[in-house]
């Protein structure tokens, strides 16, 4: 998959917290922020074009193919997500990291678990994985994947191929690809008015005074 985003852009999102993008795609009047039940695992900051994957319930004894394929096929930087309703089981374990490191995937979002945390965490520390948590069930026999690059809805938000993802330590918001650049102007802006904000609170030893001249909290 070819990414539309500036890779300018994707390095500009790297310094705005997580909380700010997601204020500032509110502001466009859309949620962008996932539940907080999908939340850093194995952390690090994440940004980067969504390669999506839909898993479903099935008793069918299968590798995940399509996620197989979105490891190997998806272009240096991407997202995997990876849709399953919040399911108990694992979406992703130490032979998907090994080759998402291989192939320089940026890492992954998951609206189910993850496993072999302990070998992820050792072997390629460099990999954030956010998730509903660990849980050491396979997918195998349980779900199947069913589609690659179509949208999917990941912790209560739609998310489409090639919609910008950023993820911190607050949890992931997904931003539609073509607010990328108004909603990276608006964070910015929110960021430098919380600076501001911060410096006349301390200053002034009033937070209240702060919020009213800022109208922010």
């Amino acid at each position: 998959m070819t990414t539309t985003i500036p890779p300018e852009t994707i390095a500009a999102f790297h310094g705005i917290a997580t909380a700010s993008v997601a204020d500032a795609v509110e502001q466009k009047g859309v949620r962008g922020y996932l539940t907080g039940s999908i939340k850093a695992v194995l952390p690090g900051k994440l940004v980067g074009p969504a390669v999506t994957v839909q898993e479903v319930p099935s008793h069918v004894s299968e590798p995940p193919t399509h996620a197989l394929r979105a490891i190997d096929e998806s272009a240096p930087g991407s997202v995997i997500c990876i849709a399953a309703g919040g399911a108990d089981v694992a979406v992703w374990g130490g032979l998907m990291a090994a080759g998402a490191v291989t192939n320089r995937i940026a890492g992954a979002v998951l609206d189910a678990g993850v496993r072999d945390v302990e070998e992820i965490r050792r072997d390629y520390p460099e990999l954030p994985i956010y998730a509903r948590g660990a849980v050491p069930a396979t997918t195998v026999g349980r779900y199947r994947t069913v589609s690659l690059n179509e949208p999917v809805e990941v912790g209560g938000v739609s998310v489409r191929p090639g919609d910008l993802i950023v993820a911190d330590s607050d949890g992931v918001v997904c931003v539609p690809l073509e607010l990328a650049a108004e909603v990276l102007a608006l964070a910015t802006d929110i960021e430098e008015r919380e600076r501001e904000q911060t410096r006349l609170i301390r200053e002034s030893g009033s937070l209240r005074g702060g919020l009213e001249k800022y109208q922010r909290i």
